[in-house]
């Protein structure tokens, strides 16, 4: 079982890291898709900048060994991300599933990957 859950929470992180990097990249680039994106769900373009820096530090939190309080807030942080663009595409009535998969899916992967994080990643509260 132990191994089972290792393989779960490396692929749904791996899945989760590549995901919010390349969002988290192209966000910071002002890629015109994602200008195009965000302007119809009706966004700021300097949101971009933010929420990409705050992207690629999170993918950085999750990844690196240790700091277990801030890999918490890094999983919440992606979580508020994925259900607030989830939620912002239906807001403004886009259903198209394009625009709804992205974020579903990558909320799939952040509970994945927090729920199947190993004991060395999680914080203990026993010991406090």
């Amino acid at each position: 079982m132990e191994k089972r859950n290792k393989i779960i929470y490396w692929i749904a992180t791996g899945l989760l890291a590549l995901g919010m990097l390349q969002s988290g990249i192209f966000a910071v680039l002002r890629n015109k898709q994602w200008v195009d994106l965000v302007t119809s769900l009706g966004y700021p373009v300097y949101f971009l900048t933010i929420l990409g820096v705050w992207k690629i530090l999170g993918v950085i939190a999750i990844l690196v060994p240790r700091f277990k309080l801030l890999k918490e807030w890094a999983y919440a942080g992606f979580f508020f991300a994925m259900t607030g663009a989830f939620a912002s595409h239906l807001a403004v009535g886009d259903h198209n599933i394009k625009g709804l998969a992205g974020p579903f899916f990558q909320t799939v992967f952040i509970v994945l990957s927090w729920y199947f994080r190993p004991a060395d990643r999680k914080i203990n509260f026993a010991n406090q």
